[in-house]
């Protein structure tokens, strides 16, 4: 069986790190915040580029606490990608704001730039480009257009930790980044967890405040917050891990290199990396007019793959109050009917790759 991730391999890469780590946290009775996610914070913040960062309960905590300290609300609209999962627009619905969708690039499932301007209104006060599967936005033309327009953007960085777009990391572009260490990403956490990073002092300290409901200091609450608080274990395991991040997101890059050459001239659809971006490939995601008939047969041949995504967010039932239609989104509709993504985690071995490529020829 060749899965599509593999969590516990990479745990026993470095089991005796992370198990040091736990049992130092469990012994220090220092479970909530505290110095294990203060040295997270700095070494994210680090990693980033960014000044600031701030530890949250998850990506998704991070996107709505972003547009919180962005003062986003009823009547405001934020323009995002019509292909994503459904945290980056979920949250805009959550705080009364309405999302406004742009279809996508074919050539890299992100959100295209050319459609953004069309959708502004007196009433769009951001934007949440989204790094889909790794690969970053054309965050140059975004930022144009957010300083033409006076509008927030908002870095959706879930997938996409430690890419780079002309030599900048993601997150560090925009207002404010947000990232998820849910345990499939390249940086992944034991369960739930999240990270904002930002440039931008004001924002941070109201971040700061907003992630524990609001207090500038114990119980003296300027604002209404929420609990959205990085626990310490997630933090000691994820500075354990973050070590290793970079060496990790060389494989894959190594992965999608072997990838496009074993499966050069099949009748498929491969990422394709632009000379002026790092693609940190959470996901090697190829896209295919067979993409059930393939999924079927590569799950008979014990190889495992995953749909990211299979209905496009327009498309919701959870949006269905916006009447939208399969033609309005045409490019991110046919996505959600033909992306498949298969095993590409820094664990796989030769052999595996191999039998993977293989097994995709011998189908076609």
């Amino acid at each position: 069986m060749i899965p599509i991730i593999d969590l516990k391999a990479q745990y026993q890469t470095l089991k005796n790190e992370i198990d040091a780590a736990v049992a130092q946290v469990v012994s220090s009775g220092a479970y909530i915040l505290g110095p294990e996610v203060a040295g997270l914070e700095k070494e994210i913040a680090v990693y980033a580029d960014t000044k600031y960062a701030i530890g949250v309960n998850s990506g998704t905590d991070a996107l709505l606490l972003a547009l919180k300290a962005c003062d986003i609300g009823p009547g405001d609209e934020v323009i995002t990608t019509a292909f994503s999962f459904i945290a980056t627009a979920e949250v805009i619905a959550f705080l009364g704001a309405k999302p406004v969708f742009v279809d996508i690039n074919k050539e890299d499932f992100n959100i295209n730039v050319d459609l953004i301007e069309a959708k502004i209104t007196p009433r769009t006060r951001a934007v949440i480009p989204v790094h889909l599967y790794g690969q970053p936005a054309e965050m140059d033309r975004i930022m144009a257009i957010a300083a033409k327009h006076k509008l927030k953007i908002i870095e959706d960085c879930a997938q996409a930790l430690g890419a780079e777009y002309n030599g900048k990391r993601v997150g560090s572009i925009g207002d404010i980044g947000c990232i998820s260490f849910f345990p499939t990403k390249n940086l992944g956490a034991y369960g739930d967890g999240g990270m904002i990073v930002t440039n931008d002092e004001k924002a941070y300290s109201t971040l700061k405040k907003l992630h524990v409901h609001g207090a500038g200091e114990k119980y003296v609450h300027e604002l209404l917050g929420v609990n959205s608080r990085l626990d310490a274990l997630q933090a000691a395991i994820l500075r354990v891990k973050l070590r290793s991040l970079d060496t990790w997101i060389n494989r894959r890059n190594e992965i999608a290199k072997k990838y496009a050459q074993g499966l050069a001239g099949l009748p498929l659809f491969l990422p394709n990396p632009k000379k002026h971006v790092r693609h940190v490939f959470n996901q090697f995601t190829i896209s295919t007019d067979k993409r059930n008939e393939l999924q079927k047969y590569l799950k008979e041949k014990q190889i495992g793959t995953a749909i990211h995504y299979p209905i496009s967010l327009p498309l919701q039932q959870a949006f269905a109050y916006l009447r939208h239609d399969r033609s309005q989104f045409p490019v991110a509709a046919a996505a959600a009917e033909t992306v498949l993504s298969i095993p590409a985690y820094p664990e796989m071995t030769t052999a595996q790759i191999d039998t993977v490529i293989d097994n995709i020829k011998a189908f076609y």
